[in-house]
Formats: structure tokens, sequence, C-alpha cells
């Protein structure tokens, strides 16, 4: 069982906002290890006597936990003394969910590359629970504005996981390792307040993080798993560049009408934003849906959930002046559920018959559109906002970024996750190299070659989200023309649609 004292995890919670301070007083200079100690004497009576450690990881998402885990499991790394530091539950909501998941999916939900599950659960030994995850064969994407298609398969292409999963079972694998007791400590509902240098004028110098609870540490390198708003980054002056997208990202858990034969990902760039119906076991599956402005997406979280998944159904079928027309009815409460439903039925059958498709041919409506919805999971709808940033470094002396403390990406190419598990294989990788060439693990020459790696990677898959957002963001004549000639003769080609999908597999590997 993860407990607290196996973890020697320590409960403290805290209201305070994070302060980041890079200098204390104006009198002290020191510029020599002599200057420190005075430095840290002068300050002494107004904290606690800085914890030594080699390593401290604020943040413990799947990035800072992967992180923890890979340093204990690596025999190189393993002696290194590691803190990790969260604001939430770790113990009771994320570390129950392994052994007492909900009867229902969550609505935070991933796909995973094999490369990132190749990662967890051979390198690390994690057991995710395996009866949670969807395997999927391929994705099939379609313009709502033309007859633009895409269809991509490859077996077990990507694995839909939910990030409590991966979570959780972490903590587990945590749980079940021998190691000292304050070899690894696990600090949740715990948050920075500081962080500041031993040496206030020497970048180089140990940072001091003071937390909540009030223990303060000083440690040999900060790690930064702490999301897109990261202390840990503000304190590094390592500057993000990006933009807000104005696009909400609506989640949801669906029950689907029947099993689906042909298991794998659903999509259709809508004008308002993408819409990706994705599979989770047995008769389940995920939502996401990019919506354009703040009142649609505000819109979808207010309706009934019958209306709901009315809406999700139409919109891998009907055109946008379609949708459009149910938004306002639903909007000026001017539509019954019922009355919804009969008119959608009758605009899909119309549609049906303009195409030529028998709407009794199940074999070619399970081959070109997603299983019905028959029901939305009850408190599964959320939206959060979506945006673009990157980092120009990920590491400078003493710190390093992982995960959306580095970068984030619109969620349409499913990459964020993935990108995270890869910076910390990176990180993990270059630590040890670090080790046994006897290097300061906190040093920049250490870090460097885990940003040289990690940069123009994460750079190519950003780059490719937020393209395919804009370009798909408009429902310009001249520019949908262009795009479903592109998007047709790719679908042609096996050579450049084996590339795409290489791409979003998270690239190849060898699992041996």
């Amino acid at each position: 069982m993860f407990t607290a004292a196996r973890l020697g995890l320590r409960v403290n919670s805290s209201s305070s906002s994070v302060i980041i301070r890079r200098s204390l007083a104006a009198t002290v200079k020191a510029t020599t290890l002599a200057g420190e100690e005075a430095y840290e004497a002068a300050i002494k009576p107004t904290r606690a006597i800085p914890k030594l450690t080699d390593v401290l990881i604020v943040g413990g998402g799947p990035a800072g936990l992967t992180l923890a885990a890979g340093i204990k499991t690596s025999p190189e790394l393993s002696n290194l003394s590691t803190v990790l530091v969260d604001a939430g539950d770790l113990q009771n909501k994320v570390g129950s969910f392994y052994h007492k998941p909900p009867e229902w999916y969550t609505n935070r939900v991933v796909s995973l590359t094999p490369k990132s599950l190749h990662f967890l659960e051979d390198r690390i030994g994690v057991k995710l629970m395996n009866e949670r995850i969807q395997p999927y064969d391929g994705l099939y994407i379609t313009d709502g504005c033309s007859n633009g298609t895409l269809d991509l398969e490859k077996d077990s292409m990507l694995y839909m996981v939910e990030i409590l999963n991966i979570q959780s079972s972490l903590l587990n694998k945590i749980s079940q390792m021998s190691f000292a007791r304050e070899s690894l400590n696990i600090l949740d509902k715990v948050k920075v307040e500081s962080i500041e240098y031993t040496n206030p004028t020497d970048p180089t110098s140990w940072p001091i993080v003071t937390l909540s609870n009030g223990e303060v540490y000083k440690t040999r390198l900060l790690v930064g798993a702490d999301g897109f708003n990261s202390p840990v980054r503000k304190f590094s002056n390592l500057y993000s560049r990006g933009w807000a997208y104005n696009t909400y990202g609506l989640v949801a858990t669906m029950k689907l009408k029947y099993q689906p034969f042909k298991i794998r990902g659903w999509q259709r760039f809508l004008p308002t934003g993408p819409i990706a119906h994705l599979p989770l076991p047995g008769d389940n599956a995920t939502l996401v849906w990019s919506t354009g402005g703040e009142s649609l997406s505000k819109l979808l979280l207010s309706i009934k959930p019958e209306q709901f998944a009315i809406l999700v159904n139409a919109a891998f079928v009907l055109d946008d002046i379609d949708m459009q027309y149910y938004y306002k009815k639903l909007h000026d409460n001017a539509i019954t559920t019922e009355e919804l439903q009969k008119d959608v039925d009758c605009r899909i059958e119309q549609v049906f018959e303009s195409k030529g498709i028998d709407k009794m041919d199940d074999t070619f409506i399970d081959e070109h559109y997603p299983p019905i919805v028959s029901e939305i999971i009850d408190n599964t709808r959320a939206r959060f906002p979506l945006r673009y940033s990157h980092a120009d470094k990920y590491v400078t002396d003493r710190i390093a970024l992982v995960g959306d403390a580095a970068h984030t990406t619109h969620p349409l190419a499913g990459q964020g996750l993935n990108m995270g598990q890869g910076d910390v294989e990176s990180l993990v990788n270059t630590l040890e190299k670090a080790t046994l060439r006897g290097l300061d693990i906190g040093s920049l020459l250490a870090l460097e070659p885990f940003w040289a790696e990690r940069y123009p990677f994460n750079n190519v898959r950003l780059g490719m989200a937020d393209k395919l957002h804009k370009l798909y963001h408009t429902s310009w004549s001249p520019i949908v023309g262009l795009r479903t000639l592109g998007i047709n003769l790719t679908n042609k080609f096996d050579p450049v649609k084996d590339g795409i999908i290489d791409t979003l597999a998270g690239g190849q590997f060898n699992a041996d």
C-alpha cells in the first residue's frame, strides 16, 4: 500500500502565494564559500536551517512522479537524495485511485505513445492498471468544411490512459521500492513559498526553497515539473514565448450505444475547432472538443447532458451551419431535448441520402463515423484554456524544466504529456551520464545535453500542432480548398502517412 510513513510523506496546507526572491539583503555581497556561510548565518534567525538534498522536484503530475521514480530505479542515480513537492493531495486523492478506482472513467485522459509506455513499464517498472487502458489502431480524420479525409491505420498506434492511472501507478511503484527513508521524500499538500540562491549574487550557487509547511531545502538541482505557471521557471529567468488561442478544450466521459467493432480514434476539424472521439475500454469513450471563444464552451457546459450527447453525434456528420443553428436554439432555450433529437436525426438522414449512404448499411457507417454516444457521465464535463508556449531554454545552472513548465501545446495532436515523458527520459539519461563522468549534476555543463536533445524534437511537434490549429481554424474557401487537396493527396501516399503515424506515435524506438 501507498502510505505516508512508507514515503516519508509530510502533509501541510497553505494558501500562500509563491514569492520569487532573487535577493534578500542589499548588505550581503558574498562571492566565496565563506561569504555564503556568512549570508546563511545572517538570515538564520528568520527561517529554519536548510536541509540538503541532491534533487528537488516541484510538481507531482506525471512528469514529476516519473522523474522521481526514474531517479530511484536508476543504478547510477538511486543514491541521490530526492524531494518531491506538490500542492495537491497525492496520498488520498491520487494514491487511492490505484486500489479503489471509480466505476466510471475520469475525464483527464491522454493518448500515450508506445515509446512513453515502454519507458514507464519496461524501464521504470511501473505496473499500470491495464484493465483501464485502451490501445487503438489508428485515427480517422475529416474536414468539417469539405470531403477532406485522412485515414491512419496501425495496430496499437496509441493508448488511451487516464492521468490518474499513470500517477497512482507511479506512486504504487515508489511505495514498493526499498530505499532509505530520507532517500525520497514526497511532500503533498505543500506549496513553494519562495526560491532564492544561497548567494544572491551567484546564480551557480545552490537554490534554497522555502515551503508552506515551514521546511527549507537547499538543493543541488531544482527541477520544475510544475506546469505552465511554473514558479521554478519564473525564478530561473528562462524566458517562455507563446500565446493564448482564445479557445477552450472541453472534455467529457461518454457511454456508447454499442461497443465499437473497430477500435480507433475519430477527429473532425470544425470551423470552431476540432472535436475528437477517442476509445476507452468496453462501451466507453472520451471526448476532447476545442471551441473557439468563451461563449460556446460555456453553452456546451451548461446544457443538459442529453442535449450535449446529441450535439456530439451531430458534430461528426452535420455542417457548421446546422451546428450554429442548434447552438442558437439552445442558447435561447427555444428547443426541447426531444425536439433537438428529432431534428438532428432528420438532418443526419438527409445528409446520408445526399451522399448516397444507406442508413441501414452499418458496415459503411462504422467505417466512416464514430459510434453513437448514448450518455454523458455526470460531472465529467469540464473546460480548460488552450495555449502555445515554449521556453527558449530548458536549463540553466542548478535548474531544469520538464513538461508543461517548458512547453504547452494544443491537444489536437495528443502530444503534450508524451513530450513531458520524453523530457523526463532524456533528463534521467543526462543525469546518469553526468554521474558516470563525475560531473556536478546541477551544473550547466551537465544539463545542457538534455536541452540540446529535447528542444528540437519538441519544437517540431509544437509547431506542427500550432500550424494545424491555424490552418483548420478558418472556413475561407481558398484555404479550405488547398488543405482539402493536401490531405486527400496525403491519404493516397502510404510513405507520407507512415511518417505522420510515426510522428504521432512518438518516433520509432527499439523495445529490446
